[in-house]
């Protein structure tokens, strides 16, 4: 029998574990194995994307996606205002189902900056307290006298105390004004749209309504808002 030297039986078991070199021709099939399913993967994807959108279009067209959309839009709607003033904040809930216009009106208006540095230019003890750009003087009498009929006191939210409205005629140029009520006021439904009630900072509005003012309800020191901001929750 032939007797292998030590050397030689290490040279060879060195030989056996090593690992074995891959071919060219199988490096080239795995690639293309792999390019065959990633071109798969991506034709699966295009075709159940292109698949939703026929069906969020066939959905739009028999009206369910309308209304998903409109539920959307309700969502970004803005559901409350808080209304810095110089003398604290004040927060109200919109009425977006009651007065859409309105609510809509007065979004816009906070977005281009409309009451920054509005004053509180009418203040009314018991009754509102009103940030406006153009004063009238005589309209400030009328309204008083109509709100002193108080024996016809009605339950609507509209007589409320805190609610949150806007004048129904503004032909004078003045833009949006804002009324709080400080009381509950039954006879301003043909003066006052409602759109919203506060919900914090009635102690702010009550300190307003304390300011001291001249015979034509006007402030003698100027209390104004400095910003309003549009929130989705509090």
């Amino acid at each position: 029998m032939v007797k292998i030297k030590p050397q030689a039986l290490l040279q060879q078991s060195k030989k056996k574990k090593g690992p074995s070199r891959v071919s060219i021709p199988t490096i080239v099939l795995y690639a293309l194995v792999v390019v065959v399913m990633v071109f798969f993967l991506f034709a699966t994807y295009r075709h159940w994307s292109r698949r939703s959108m026929i069906q969020v279009e066939n959905s739009l067209s028999t009206g369910e996606g309308a209304d998903s959309i409109t539920r959307l839009k309700k969502s970004d709607i803005p559901r409350y205002a808080v209304i810095h003033t110089t003398k604290g904040s004040v927060t109200a809930e919109l009425y977006k189902d009651g007065s859409p216009e309105v609510v809509d009106e007065f979004i816009e208006s906070c977005k281009k900056g409309h009451f920054k540095g509005m004053q509180f230019n009418r203040i009314i003890k018991n009754f509102v307290i009103q940030g406006g750009n153009v004063e009238r003087p005589g309209a400030t009498e009328d309204w008083t006298a109509r709100g002193k009929h108080y024996s016809q006191l009605d339950t609507s939210l509209k007589h409320e105390a805190f609610m949150l409205g806007t004048s129904k005629t503004r032909n004078d140029g003045g833009g949006f004004d804002i009324i709080i009520t400080t009381a509950p006021i039954p006879d301003l439904n043909q003066k006052i749209n409602v759109f919203g009630h506060v919900i914090k900072g009635e102690d702010v509005v009550q300190e307003i309504e304390e300011a001291d003012t001249d015979e034509h309800y006007r402030p003698k020191t100027r209390i104004e808002i400095t910003e309003v901001t549009l929130k989705q929750k509090i």
